[in-house]
């Protein structure tokens, strides 16, 4: 865990970390994570065999192969192989439940709870056999995720952090290249391939941008939902107002101006509209900008090629647009009437 970023942990920082923080060498750990979050009809203490979490944790690793064909480091997988063949309508979906069960899961299980190579101190299954089967139980942990107020958000910042990494796979270009784009507009993270001049969507930047601020306002820490249709959807906030890009050499789409925010912070009677947020924020910026590094994904290359490649001149760098967008605005700071207690 990065102790930097996380004051108490939560059961819900636990799920996340596994997420943004655990080894990446297949995308078995999401399979895994998407399928435990699809368990919920199952009783508390239910025994459910390898065969029946086959069938969800297939159906996802099946889906993505459609997306990007690179689902490992790895140049070789026997049960890739059977997935791509699946697609390709030669093997059965029987013959793909039993090599999910066969092939699937062999790292996964045990190395599912390790984040930086540390085991976490909490489980949200354990390994069991019924006589000759193999299966999972759900602990009283991921009951817990399953019924907290963010279980909504989780399947989508899955789903976002997946994308993120496959298709630094799939492009198979040096890391000090790669460059995430925000579209404003759609609030869209997307490549842009210079060779083909070709535009890839990646995912939604409110799904990617959640589970580094756990569900909270950036500003106040009020729950938030990236859930389409929510009454508690969340904003995507330009920190440095987006108003103020005429006079900026920098583009202020860039990831490390972008938070997500609630809806009485961004635009509500106190919002903070085109105003600076004052310089405890820009504190609080420059820590979860850090902890997007930590996570080594595009977005992490991106907050390099964009900031710095050190944490001086990312200190720099933030100070010297902050000072900027003062002397524009007046001088005048913002901040929200009500904060909840820190989470990140």
């Amino acid at each position: 865990m990065n102790n930097f970023t996380e004051f108490n942990p939560s059961l819900e920082s636990y799920f996340r970390s596994i997420i943004l923080f655990g080894r990446n060498v297949a995308s078995y750990k999401f399979a895994m994570a998407k399928s435990l979050l699809e368990l919920n009809q199952h009783q508390k203490d239910t025994f459910i065999s390898l065969e029946d979490v086959s069938v969800s944790f297939a159906h996802h690793v099946c889906e993505h192969l459609k997306i990007s064909d690179r689902q490992a480091t790895s140049s070789s997988s026997k049960f890739l192989d059977v997935c791509r063949n699946y697609n390709a309508g030669n093997v059965s979906h029987e013959q793909l439940i039993d090599a999910t069960r066969r092939l699937g899961f062999v790292n996964v299980l045990d190395a599912f709870h390790n984040v930086n190579n540390e085991k976490l101190p909490v489980s949200f299954f354990e390994v069991q056999k019924h006589g000759n089967t193999k299966g999972i139980v759900l602990t009283d942990d991921m009951y817990n995720i399953l019924q907290s107020v963010q279980m909504e958000n989780f399947s989508l910042e899955v789903e976002a952090r997946w994308r993120l990494v496959e298709t630094a796979w799939g492009l198979n270009i040096a890391p000090s290249l790669l460059n995430v784009k925000h579209d404003a507009i759609k609030e869209q993270f997307f490549i842009q391939e210079t060779d083909r001049n070709r535009r890839i969507d990646i995912t939604s930047s409110r799904d990617a941008l959640n589970g580094y601020q756990k569900g909270k306002c950036f500003y106040c820490f009020r729950d938030i939902s990236i859930q389409s249709g929510d009454l508690n959807l969340a904003d995507v906030d330009h920190f440095i107002p987006h108003i103020l890009g005429t006079e900026f050499e920098e583009d202020l789409n860039g990831v490390w101006n972008l938070v997500l925010a609630c809806h009485s912070c961004n635009r509500g009677s106190n919002g903070k509209f085109a105003r600076i947020p004052s310089l405890e924020y820009l504190e609080r910026l420059h820590r979860r900008n850090e902890f997007f590094i930590e996570s080594h994904h595009p977005l992490r290359e991106t907050l390099l090629n964009q900031t710095g490649v050190s944490t001086d001149s990312r200190i720099k760098y933030l100070q010297l647009m902050y000072n900027l967008s003062i002397s524009l605005t007046g001088g005048f700071r913002w901040k929200p009437t009500i904060e909840f207690a820190a989470s990140f």
